[in-house]
């Protein structure tokens, strides 16, 4: 009963204060809906962020493959950081510039309307079919194992699957299609800082389980028990082998941070430059830490419970039960729905958000008031998620592990659409029907490659050969068939596009904490306990970063002084 009530009065709190903080805004313009009337600042933009990614898929699913791995997976999280900081440092500050609403948009300025509407149908479909669905489940998996949904009310597992994706998928509707971005962005934030909170206390509990009470004694005894668990280099069998960090999850991350409209939407919504890019650098930041709370208690279960569990991805929701107080429990179920509902229903305020800019106004709506385009959006935003409630419980026929399973699916969409965009920025003289040639061929020849063909090829490999050729064929394109005039970007003005004067050095301290994470996990470090190559290489990497920072500022500060003698 207790775990009942903490878990009804976080959720409701958080409820409550979104509705007054945000009811008075306006909700029946475009900017007012979709980007929360432009007016985000640094600590929402990068709440926001880390809540709509850390999703129980990540949860359950990295837990389960360093349950039945190592650290490997930690690739995803932990080299977000450095994708994070060229997201800020050259995507941004053109979309702002652009005045972007949507990531479509850009690309009808830079080839034509075909290619936009190529690639809104695109993230369309990913979004009904991979992006809202999965996230329903994998909360539904995790909320139905915290609350026994199915002994509780006496039916079948999989109707209390059913029941619990139907349930979050009402409430997360309700915040994106009434609240709009701007209800989404702070209802995240807070739940943010819950999710901080119940995040770490898993590995906390965790720890003082093992060592009897004592935290730092846990965490040694796990690190000795199992030192090959703490390798995120690994090998070639790993989910994650390390290779593929410098090839396709390079580009499925700039994919995801920088061009998906789910996730984007937070900095699109920026009140200026300077603010959207210390939000992204500061989620980035933050996204180096997240192994220890997604992976770690993979590592704890794998040494509490031994290597036989039957379903590793629903191990981590066994964990909290079994380690967590009965009051916390719920707080964390609260928490862990709250990251349900922020991913969900961004995604789903993202999907309004294309259909009505990108497909309705174009076609139907060119008269009409952007209180009758947003409309259309609430309208549209709840077929979809009608359509998501029934797709989702099917994923539990899933053969693969949830989380691979993701990341494979998503390669039809990801890199494909980030090909475009990233030659479309590069270049000038590239014409549309290059971009349209590009997207037939990268979706078909990955289709073949993973549906017919099949080989022994690591997709993420796949992904990067698949990027090489197709920017080939469009920079061919661009030689034989060039367009007729160069495009350039022209400033919108608006929002202020004064950059963020400490990026570089911002950028600098977080590349380096990413890399001491994998001197930490890795031979050097923790996997072969070499206690004191560890210290002694990190000593190393942050005295070189100390001194790039130092320099970075002496340049900027001789810059200043020769403009002021100009003056």
């Amino acid at each position: 009963m207790l775990m009942f009530l903490s878990f009804i009065f976080f959720t409701a709190l958080v409820a409550v204060i979104t509705y007054y903080k945000t009811k008075g805004d306006t909700l029946n313009t475009n900017d007012g809906y979709f980007l929360g009337g432009r007016s985000l600042t640094a600590g929402f933009i990068a709440g926001s962020l880390m809540l709509t990614n850390l999703s129980p898929a990540n949860f359950a699913g990295m837990s389960a493959q360093s349950y039945t791995h190592n650290m490997s997976v930690m690739g995803w999280e932990v080299c977000s950081g450095i994708t994070l900081v060229l997201v800020a440092m050259f995507l941004v500050p053109r979309y702002l510039k652009g005045g972007l609403t949507t990531i479509p948009e850009f690309l009808e300025d830079r080839f034509d309307s075909g290619v936009k509407k190529f690639v809104t149908y695109l993230f369309l479909i990913s979004y009904v079919l991979n992006g809202l669905p999965p996230t329903l489940y994998a909360g539904a998996l995790v909320m139905s194992q915290l609350f026994d949904i199915s002994g509780l009310l006496g039916i079948s597992y999989t109707a209390g699957i059913w029941l619990t994706v139907w349930a979050i998928g009402i409430i997360g509707a309700i915040y994106a299609i009434f609240g709009g971005l701007k209800a989404v962005a702070f209802s995240d934030t807070l739940n943010g800082l819950g999710l901080i909170i119940g995040g770490l206390s898993v590995p906390y509990f965790g720890f003082k389980y093992i060592g009897d009470g004592s935290v730092l004694k846990g965490i040694g005894d796990l690190v000795v028990a199992h030192p090959e668990k703490f390798d995120a280099i690994g090998s070639s069998s790993d989910p994650v082998p390390f290779t593929t960090l410098f090839t396709g999850m390079l580009l499925v991350n700039l994919y995801y941070w920088g061009t998906d409209q789910g996730i984007i939407q937070r900095a699109l919504g920026a009140k200026n430059l300077k603010e959207g890019q210390k939000g992204v650098m500061l989620a980035g930041l933050l996204k180096i830490f997240t192994p220890l709370i997604v992976i770690v208690p993979g590592i704890i279960a794998y040494h509490m419970y031994g290597e036989n569990y039957a379903a590793p991805d629903l191990v981590y929701s066994h964990l909290i039960k079994d380690l967590m107080p009965k009051y916390f429990v719920g707080f964390f179920a609260a928490v862990m729905f709250g990251a349900v509902l922020s991913t969900y229903n961004s995604v789903l305020n993202s999907a309004s958000t294309l259909f009505c800019l990108n497909v309705y106004k174009p076609a139907f709506g060119k008269n009409k008031s952007d209180a009758e385009i947003v409309a259309k959006g609430k309208i549209f935003g709840s077929i979809i998620a009608l359509i998501s409630m029934l797709i989702a419980p099917l994923i539990m026929n899933a053969p693969q592990g949830l989380f691979q399973y993701l990341q494979i699916v998503n390669g039809f969409f990801n890199v494909p659409i980030f090909t475009i965009i990233f030659i479309g920025y590069m270049t000038k003289y590239v014409p549309a029907i290059a971009a349209k040639i590009s997207l037939v061929f990268f979706v078909s020849t990955y289709a073949i490659l993973q549906l017919v063909i099949k080989p022994d090829l690591h997709f993420l490999h796949q992904l990067a050969i698949l990027f090489t050729i197709s920017c080939g064929i469009m920079l061919i394109i661009g030689k034989v068939r060039p367009r007729e005039t160069p495009y350039v970007l022209v400033n919108k003005n608006v929002v202020e596009i004064t950059p963020w004067e400490h990026q570089y050095e911002a950028g600098v301290i977080i590349i380096s904490v990413m890399l001491s994470f994998y001197v930490i996990f890795s031979k050097f470090g923790l996997a072969t306990l070499n206690f004191q190559g560890l210290q002694r290489n990190l000593g190393l990497l942050w005295t070189i970063t100390a001194l790039v920072v130092i320099s970075i500022r002496k340049y900027r500060q001789k810059l200043k002084t020769e403009k002021t003698v100009e003056a």
